[in-house]
């Protein structure tokens, strides 16, 4: 984090700083105290891959400065490591735990997201292969799956038909903005109850409902509701959900995102089964 850089943007000089924690990506990020008694978050990139996110970040905070984001106060992209200034939201709740009332500002704020008109040069997710590909990829090389233990030969042979022809792209493009990535790491709460959303650098133009359903897996794995509690009859939504983790979990750990594998399990643990029962599939069979 360049000090300088930031007392120039927000003219005041920078006091104390500290690592904020959460987040999978290897991206810097701060807590920053600043002279006149400020505090602001800081999102800096490492590396080509977190400069292109913190790009697409920034021009959504720039272009929506919705109720439902942190308020943008300050970006810097003069050395190709791009920095990215929010208010500090460290003082607000970070679930969990959860309660209904909690969960029911989550749904009210992504159906606000999901209300707001996107911005025309975001992707489609029928064009976003990474969201609904999953179970394709599993077909291609079932190893990395079945190297994890979760799932059976004998039922992914059994399964995988059924969990491919509700997977098309087609059967959950939408033309509403989504998030992508709900998660309890990447919402937090106001006084006033109402949820907000960060890292945004996964958003799209797509499915709303896919967009709920992308945070039911570790909403229950966090003690909330069971998936079909909030979202029944969505076998397409449940597959390709369930698809997106089964399709990740086994492969290689990333060096710069530790524990995002085994996170992804489960997840898994979560989504498989509610695809199953949404299919009328039997449950999968756990080796071990």
């Amino acid at each position: 984090m360049n000090e300088a850089r930031v007392a120039e943007l927000l003219g005041a000089s920078v006091v104390d700083r500290r690592v904020a924690t959460g987040g999978f990506t290897p991206a810097e990020r701060w807590i920053v105290e600043l002279a006149d008694g400020r505090s602001v978050f800081i999102k800096a990139a490492v590396n080509d891959l977190t400069a292109t996110w913190l790009r697409k970040e920034y021009r959504l905070y720039a272009e929506l400065r919705a109720t439902f984001m942190a308020q943008l106060l300050g970006w810097t992209d003069e050395d190709g490591l791009p920095m990215l200034i929010l208010e500090d939201l460290s003082g607000c709740h970070w679930p969990p735990p959860w309660t209904n009332a909690k969960v029911g500002a989550v749904l009210a704020t992504l159906a606000q997201v999901a209300a707001t008109k996107p911005p025309a040069w975001l992707t489609s997710s029928s064009q976003a292969t990474w969201i609904a590909d999953g179970w394709a990829r599993v077909a291609e090389d079932p190893a990395p799956l079945l190297s994890t233990g979760i799932v059976s030969p004998g039922w992914l042979d059994a399964a995988l038909a059924a969990l491919l022809s509700v997977s098309a792209p087609s059967v959950i493009a939408g033309d509403e903005f989504c998030h992508f990535d709900v998660r309890s790491d990447n919402l937090c709460f106001r006084a006033d109850g109402s949820a907000v959303l960060v890292d945004w650098n996964l958003a799209e133009i797509g499915s709303a409902t896919l967009d709920v359903a992308f945070w039911l897996p570790s909403l229950a794995l966090e003690g909330g509701p069971i998936p079909e509690e909030l979202l029944p009859d969505a076998a397409p939504e449940a597959a390709i959900v369930a698809g997106f983790f089964a399709s990740r979990c086994g492969l290689p750990d990333i060096p710069d995102a530790p524990g995002i594998r085994d996170f992804q399990k489960r997840q898994l643990s979560v989504a498989l089964p509610w695809a199953s029962r949404a299919l009328g599939l039997p449950a999968p069979s756990v080796i071990g």
